[in-house]
C-alpha cells in the first residue's frame, strides 16, 4: 500500500508549528494539562494511583459507556477508542473495504477519507460540494451517484473546511440514501459539537445501523495533542476492526483513558467556551469579509471552526499564504490542499486578538494587489 503525500498535512507540517498567528487551523483554543485537571476535577493523587497495564482492545468500560450515553443510544459494547479520529477512520475503512469496491465521498474532502480508499484500489466517486451552491450539499445528487456498488459513502458534517451542514430534512435523506444502496455510511462527526444556528445533528447510528461514527478530542475540545478519539458502529464490525488494530496500535495507555473519563464525562463545560469564543469570531470574520467584499467571497460557515472564501485577485493562493508565513508569522492554508485553488481554508476557532491581526495583514493584502 502506497500513500502520495496529503497537501494539507505537508503544509501543516512546514508552517503551523513556527506560525506566531494562527488562522489556518481547523480546531479550537487548546487547554494545557492545569486546565484539564481544574475543569474535570481531577487531584494529583488520582493520577498517582493509575498502574500502566495494558488497557483492553477497545477500551475501557466506563469510558466507553459515557461516550455511548452522550453521542450513541448507551450501549458501551458499539464503542471503540482510538488514537483520535484519524486511526478510527483508517482502521475502518480497511476492515470495511477490499479492492475493486466502490465508494462515494464528499469533495472537498479531508484527505484520509479518500487516500486510504484509493490506496486500496477502491474506486472513489465525489459528491461535490459546489461553489455556485455555495457549497451546501445537495443530497439528492448523492441519490445520483451511489451505485448498486457502493459500499461506503464517507462524510463530514459539519465539513472542513467549508463549514457546511446538513439541515434535518437532508441529514434523513442521506439516511434513506444509504439505505436504499445497503451502503454502510461513515460518518466523521469531529465538529458535531460545534454549530451555532440549530441543534447538533443527532448521531445517525441511532436510527441506520450501518453506520460507523467517528469522534475526537481535537476540534471542539480543544484537545488535539492528547490524540484521542472513539468509534461507534456494529460490535461484530468492531470485533473485525480489533483483527488490524492488534496489528498497528492495539490499545490506548491507562493514563489517556483516565483524562479522557474525566472530560467526558464534564464535556460541557470543555466544549461550551470554546463554542462561544468561535461565536464571536464567526462575528468578526463575517464583519470583515463584508468590508472587503470586493475581494472575498465567503459562504458563512453554519458548523465547524474553519471558512472557505475565495480571495480576488487571486487563481492560486499558494504564494500568498507563503508569503504570509515568511513575511508575517501567519498560518494560513491554501486551497490547493482542498483542490480549490482560488481559495483558503481560514480558522476561526482560535484566539480572537491573532484572529483580528491576522485578518488586518491579509486585508492589507487586498489593497497590495491593487498596486502597478
Amino acid at each position: 500500500m502506497n500513500f502520495d503525500g496529503a497537501l494539507l498535512e505537508d503544509w501543516m507540517r512546514d508552517h503551523y508549528h513556527d506560525a506566531a498567528i494562527d488562522i489556518g487551523s481547523s480546531g479550537v483554543l487548546d487547554y494545557s494539562l492545569g486546565q484539564v485537571r481544574e475543569l474535570a476535577g481531577i487531584e494529583p493523587g488520582d493520577l498517582d494511583e493509575i498502574v500502566f497495564r495494558d488497557s483492553p482492545c477497545l477500551g475501557r468500560d466506563d469510558l466507553r459507556e459515557a461516550i455511548a450515553s452522550r453521542w450513541g443510544d448507551g450501549d458501551a459494547h458499539k464503542v471503540m477508542l482510538t488514537h483520535g479520529g484519524s486511526e478510527a477512520i483508517y482502521v475502518a475503512l480497511q476492515t470495511l473495504l477490499e479492492p475493486g469496491d466502490q465508494v462515494v465521498a464528499l469533495h472537498p474532502a479531508y484527505h484520509s477519507h479518500v487516500s486510504v480508499a484509493e490506496s486500496m484500489g477502491c474506486e472513489v466517486l465525489r459528491w461535490q460540494l459546489r461553489e455556485e451552491d455555495k457549497f451546501r450539499p445537495d443530497v439528492e445528487e448523492l441519490a445520483r451517484i451511489v451505485t448498486a456498488r457502493t459500499k461506503v459513502i464517507v462524510v463530514n458534517f459539519p465539513h472542513n473546511p467549508t463549514g457546511a451542514t446538513l439541515d434535518l430534512p437532508g441529514f434523513r435523506r442521506l439516511l434513506e440514501i444509504a439505505d436504499s444502496v445497503d451502503a454502510h455510511l461513515l460518518w466523521d462527526g469531529a465538529f458535531t459539537d460545534l454549530v451555532y444556528d440549530d441543534a447538533p445533528l443527532p448521531d445517525p447510528g441511532l436510527t441506520y445501523p450501518r453506520t460507523v461514527s467517528i469522534g475526537t478530542f481535537s476540534k471542539a475540545f480543544g484537545l488535539p495533542g492528547m490524540r484521542f478519539g472513539w468509534c461507534m458502529a456494529d460490535p461484530e464490525l468492531l470485533r473485525a476492526m480489533t483483527n488490524l488494530r492488534d496489528r498497528i496500535t492495539l490499545s490506548l495507555s491507562p493514563l489517556l483513558e483516565y483524562i479522557a473519563l474525566r472530560v467526558v464525562q464534564r464535556a460541557d463545560v470543555f466544549i461550551a467556551p470554546r463554542l462561544q469564543n468561535a461565536k464571536a469570531n464567526r462575528r468578526l470574520l463575517a464583519d470583515w469579509a463584508a468590508r472587503h467584499e470586493d475581494h472575498v467571497d465567503l459562504p458563512l460557515p453554519l458548523g465547524g471552526v474553519t471558512a472557505f472564501p475565495r480571495l480576488r485577485p487571486w487563481r492560486d493562493t499558494t504564494e500568498l499564504c507563503r508569503r504570509l508565513g515568511e513575511t508575517s508569522n501567519v498560518l494560513l492554508v491554501p486551497g490547493r490542499a482542498f483542490d480549490h485553488p482560488c481559495r483558503v481554508r481560514l480558522g476561526f476557532g482560535g484566539d480572537r486578538g491573532q484572529l483580528s491581526k491576522g485578518l488586518d495583514i491579509l486585508g492589507a493584502e487586498f489593497a497590495a494587489s491593487l498596486q502597478p
